[in-house]
């Protein structure tokens, strides 16, 4: 099996729940405490192994290259000052990670974000996050996907397993068949379901966060549009996991949604009790 060196994280989104912070900064520039979001995910990534990352942006997204581009003039000043170990983990960063960048001309879905990547992916595995989930875990979640995908050769998504119906209402539910350790083989995905169809196993989509083979891309090229006349990722994985196998993995870990203000703010409480700040 090839390892898997390539990632993409998706960051076309528009941010409208934070306007009007957001007209002007991308939503996944939103600080959490020092650092903006999407740098937890490059982190994450880079601890796991992956080597080059691709953004799949659109316009108003240009901070997020200027963020991971190093500025030797900005560097010598704050060595100067005393201070360059405050940019130490973006340095870092560089040394590990190559970065790459690429538009989504339409807001058509991230199953169509995804397949802007393609060219760049071509026929390798490859890992893939959205741009606003922080997952706080010893192990990074994305390695330990790895470490299954290895054994079993097959796409893999992280999951995670709630008690309440309720609140599985909300998120894309998981469908498969437990075969222990936290592995399922995944049999359907669904987004949204009703109270009475959520997973058995309460499993749900918790941080998007997949291992995928190139057997993804071209069912991405041929499905239709799905909810609000969108191409989506899940609708893509679930006609995956009716031909191959595909797996899920009740990871270790503590996700965070960014995506609204509340979840942003308990995010930053989270990290801050963490450094001991509170």
């Amino acid at each position: 099996m090839q390892k898997v060196r390539k990632g993409v994280i998706t960051v076309a989104g528009l941010g409208t729940r934070f306007l009007p912070a957001t007209k002007a900064m991308p939503k996944e520039m939103l600080p959490v405490l020092d650092k903006p979001v999407v740098q937890y995910i490059v982190e994450e990534m880079a601890a796991s192994g992956i080597t080059e990352i691709i953004f799949v942006t659109s316009s108003q997204k240009r901070a997020i290259e200027d963020h991971f581009d190093r500025d030797r003039d900005y560097e010598a000043y704050l060595e100067r000052q005393g201070k360059l170990d405050r940019i130490q983990s973006l340095i870092d960063l560089n040394k590990k990670v190559r970065f790459f960048y690429t538009r989504q001309s339409e807001p058509l879905g991230n199953g169509h974000a995804l397949l802007c990547a393609r060219e760049f992916i071509g026929d390798e595995p490859f890992a893939f996050s959205d741009g606003d989930s922080i997952i706080d875990a010893k192990t990074p979640v994305i390695a330990q996907l790895l470490d299954i995908f290895y054994k079993k050769k097959s796409s893999i998504i992280g999951v995670q397993k709630i008690e309440s119906k309720e609140e599985m209402q909300k998120y894309g539910n998981v469908y498969g068949k437990p075969l222990g350790k936290g592995l399922y083989r995944v049999s359907e995905f669904r987004e949204k379901p009703t109270l009475e169809h959520v997973s058995p196993h309460g499993l749900i989509v918790g941080g998007m966060r997949y291992i995928l083979t190139s057997d993804i891309w071209n069912i991405l090229q041929e499905q239709g549009t799905g909810k609000d006349g969108e191409i989506w990722l899940a609708d893509a994985a679930h006609t995956l996991a009716k031909k191959k196998k595909f797996f899920a993995y009740e990871y270790e870990g503590e996700y965070f949604d960014t995506g609204n203000k509340l979840a942003l703010l308990k995010t930053a409480i989270h990290f801050a009790e963490k450094e001991g700040l509170l």
